[in-house]
């Protein structure tokens, strides 16, 4: 990985900036990317593909989120251009969400590491107990 400034001004296509770096846009992306909200949301869109799905159907099939946190996360997840968000000039107004093409080839990695805690859950729960165990008092 090469450790260019990322403000873009001074990159080549196709190089990458400094994942270490707070202002570095790829690690800002996968700072937005890799909430749980964002998985959780993703994987029901995904799940409707290429439907769409009305605001508060996504909030009865994403547990313990927030009216608030799950309209931040669609506001970034539109910002970004994985979802696409269509209005219906009702009253109240209608509001659907579908992932985009970009959002669908998220889908495949968040899936990949839900796959992954899922398999290797018992082995952290495990190594999680060990550490209280020994913690000292």
């Amino acid at each position: 990985m090469t450790t260019s400034s990322p403000d873009r001004g001074d990159r080549r296509p196709g190089e990458h900036g400094d994942l270490l770096d707070p202002r570095c846009p790829t690690r800002q992306l996968l700072d937005r990317i890799g909430t749980k909200w964002t998985s959780m949301t993703v994987k029901v869109l995904a799940e409707e593909a290429p439907g769409e799905i009305r605001f508060a159907e996504l909030r009865r099939r994403v547990p313990g989120i927030s009216q608030k946190m799950l309209s931040v996360t669609l506001q970034n997840l539109v910002r970004d251009g994985l979802v696409a968000r269509r209005v219906e000039p009702t009253v109240p107004p209608a509001v659907h969400y579908r992932l985009t093409a970009l959002g669908l080839s998220l889908e495949e990695p968040l899936s990949a590491l839900r796959i992954w805690a899922e398999t290797h859950m018992p082995e952290i729960d495990r190594n999680n107990q060990l550490a209280e165990r020994s913690r000292p008092d």
